[in-house]
């Protein structure tokens, strides 16, 4: 009995063995501390700034923060790590300094990691992992679907971070021959929050189940999360670093730590709301401020004395609020208790959140800023906003994106074509693509000083991403010329196209007030000649009720009986070269000219 046993368990171990020989022959292992470029997503401070290569706050505020401040500022909440790969199995190995769990919080919150990953449509999700938790710490991602159906360069993936613990090293492994690209940190400016241990992540199940990581994703922005368990209290120390980050928007949540039982009177509570606010506007005048009134407790109903804490701290917000306004401070909103609105399943001890209490906070932030970025949601999707990764053959999306912004940032542009592939194969600096009309872009549109903004592939979805990231701020352009929609013909009907198409040029207009707005019908296809035709009736209505200038040149395609002239097609879609010159006659006409120097009077 004795030999069986011990044969057994020699059996076992000699299995784990080769089970872990096998993980360090068949895995090529990345440290992203080893990247030649910053890739962990969610720090305001990074390389030699920081103390440790997961810090939350810069090394040169060890002496100056609150210990507990300080200590926290090493936990990885809201830190995640891009990349691409095109795999069936991710593993991540890494330690952490501290326990594991908490006793109302799970070791897959605290200590845990999470992976999303993304579609060639902008849509995130979620992978699940097989984890063991020890002196190591790993998670395996298997049976995981390595590409979609329109390439095989593999997917975006994100890795969220530990909420609650200090990560002291971190590798994610891809089998042997698979490439994993790193992924830079995304230039968007990020919505950089202040918080308590609400915004860290208490009492999320996973990483990616904190309301500023579900947060993130729903806006696809940056998000930094400068929460501090028990310590997100508005001070100087903290609130001075702040205006360091451009940020696209300041939170600032810390009521829940400003209660009664912490012991700061209420004149300082208030004085510290409206100090936070006046250091903010000093050195960032016109970033908006979003200040948040304490959520409540779920036992708030029942129990009139922690009722009352969370009621009088709300009340000192709205009289700082107030008075702030009443001095001029612009750009400076709330985000008020019944809005967030949380109901009595939405936390773990009456303090915390659960998941549901998470998603219920996500909500309402993305409602309010949404509202305050002018970056509105519609019911169809051609008006919510995304990313694509659908042409991965011929250019990055991402990078072009990146590409652009610089480009109008050093030299902004007189004309926008903004468009799809048709666009972008016509011609123009950069385009990273086949270029089909070279000639006429040259001889027409480049003296007029217009900028290619066709990226392959994008649909009217895709176009109001880039305008809510940026793409057209900073800069006053005299005209806009718009020419996008065929790609939503599989997917919309006539009705959402169009309306679509309205959503997205208001929200042009918010940004080029001033711009003159050219919208160019959908051009003829192959076998589509007569829905083209149809959906272009309803595009010219929504123009005229739009305020702006339509046209439909694409009439030069067609032959007399309605169909398209092949011999202006590359492939029924595309023009070629011949196309691009007919096309360009008909547009030349509504092009803004450039405009002559006034003559000196003599």
């Amino acid at each position: 009995m004795k030999k069986t046993l011990l044969t057994s368990v020699l059996f076992i171990c000699l299995q784990t063995i080769t089970s872990l020989a096998q993980t360090s022959t068949d895995y090529v292992w990345w440290n992203p501390a080893q990247a030649d470029f910053s890739v962990v997503e969610g720090q305001a401070w990074s390389g030699k700034s920081i103390q440790n290569q997961y810090d939350r706050l810069p090394a040169k505020v060890e002496k100056t923060v609150r210990t507990p401040v300080w200590n926290l500022s090493h936990n990885a909440a809201g830190l995640l790590i891009r990349f691409r790969a095109s795999t069936n199995r991710i593993t991540v190995r890494y330690a952490v300094t501290g326990k594991h769990d908490l006793p109302h919080m799970p070791a897959t919150g605290v200590s845990g990691v999470d992976l999303y990953a993304g579609n060639s449509d902008g849509d995130w999700l979620w992978c699940a992992g097989k984890y063991t938790f020890g002196d190591t710490i790993q998670y395996q991602f298997t049976n995981l679907e390595p590409n979609d159906t329109y390439h095989q360069k593999g997917r975006e993936y994100r890795l969220y971070l530990p909420l609650y613990n200090s990560v002291k090293w971190l590798e994610i492994g891809v089998p042997t021959g698979v490439t994993l690209t790193p992924l830079p940190v995304r230039a968007d400016k990020p919505i950089v929050i202040y918080g308590t241990s609400i915004a860290q992540g208490a009492c999320a199940s996973r990483p990616g189940m904190a309301w500023t990581a579900i947060l993130g994703r729903k806006l696809d922005r940056p998000v930094i999360n400068l929460g501090f368990s028990g310590n997100g209290r508005l001070e100087k120390e903290i609130v001075d670093l702040l205006p360091e980050i451009d940020a696209k928007l300041y939170v600032l949540d810390c009521l829940p730590n400003l209660i009664a039982t912490v012991g700061i009177k209420s004149d300082t509570i208030r004085s510290r709301i409206i100090e936070s606010v006046k250091a903010l506007r000093r050195q960032r005048p016109t970033v908006p401020i979003l200040l948040v009134e304490h959520a409540g407790y779920t036992d708030g109903d029942i129990n009139p004395t922690r009722r009352q804490l969370y009621s009088d701290v709300n009340v000192l917000m709205g009289q700082a609020f107030t008075q702030l306004k009443s001095e001029g401070i612009q750009n400076l909103y709330i985000l008020p208790k019944s809005t967030i609105n949380l109901d009595n399943d939405a936390m773990v001890d009456g303090t915390h959140p659960t998941d549901l209490g998470m998603q219920q906070y996500a909500d309402a932030y993305e409602r309010s800023i949404r509202t305050i970025l002018n970056e509105p949601l519609g019911d169809v999707s051609t008006m919510k906003p995304r990313t694509q990764y659908r042409d991965a053959r011929i250019y990055d999306w991402e990078t072009r994106h990146r590409d652009i912004m610089a480009r109008v940032k050093n030299k902004p542009p007189r004309i926008l074509f903004i468009g799809n592939s048709i666009t972008h194969f016509w011609g123009g600096e950069s385009t990273g693509a086949t270029v089909r009309g070279s000639d006429s872009w040259n001889a027409v549109l480049e003296p007029l000083g217009v900028l290619n903004l066709g990226y392959g592939w994008d649909r009217i979805e895709n176009v109001l991403w880039r305008v809510y990231h940026g793409e057209l701020d900073g800069y006053s352009a005299a005209q806009i010329v718009l020419m996008i929609g065929t790609n939503n013909l599989q997917l919309n009907t006539d009705v959402q196209i169009s309306d679509g198409l309205a959503f997205l040029i208001k929200a042009m207009k918010a940004r080029q007030p001033t711009a003159d707005i050219l919208v160019i019908g959908v051009l003829p296809r192959r076998d589509g000649e007569l829905r083209v035709a149809t959906l272009n009736q309803r595009i010219a209505q929504m123009a005229g009720e739009q305020n702006v200038t339509f046209i439909q040149p694409g009439t030069v395609f067609l032959k007399p009986d309605g169909k398209i002239e092949e011999g202006l097609f590359s492939d029924g879609l595309h023009p070629n070269a011949e196309g691009y010159r007919q096309l360009i006659a008909k547009i030349q006409p509504y092009l803004k000219a450039v405009e002559s120097a006034p003559k000196r009077k003599k």
